[in-house]
């Protein structure tokens, strides 16, 4: 049997759920989850390392590694081929507990 998938530390729910082309709201959308967005903004936008991201999402570094690399992805993907992103889903919990 598996083990149970640990869920992921964020600090808030994004202001925006929906990103994309201007005007084109009927493309394809890819979904980004919750924790990805959040690795993106901890990685990128406050420059932390994989280790202190890992530390602020309560997870291990190998995971943030993984849910990095699918993040980048799935952005990179969305922006060459003209596509929306849906930030949604994913196992996590609000920091503190408040929504």
């Amino acid at each position: 049997m598996p083990r149970p998938c640990k869920k992921r530390m964020i600090c808030c729910h994004p202001g925006e759920k929906f990103f994309g082309p201007k005007g084109n709201r009927t493309a394809p959308t890819v979904e980004m989850t919750l924790d990805e967005y959040e690795t993106l903004r901890l990685i990128d936008v406050e420059n932390y390392t994989q280790e202190e991201c890992a530390k602020s999402m309560d997870v291990a570094r190998s995971t943030v590694q993984a849910i990095y690399a699918s993040a980048r992805y799935k952005l990179s993907n969305a922006l060459v081929n003209d596509m929306n992103i849906a930030v949604k889903g994913g196992d996590y919990e609000i920091a503190g507990g408040n929504e």
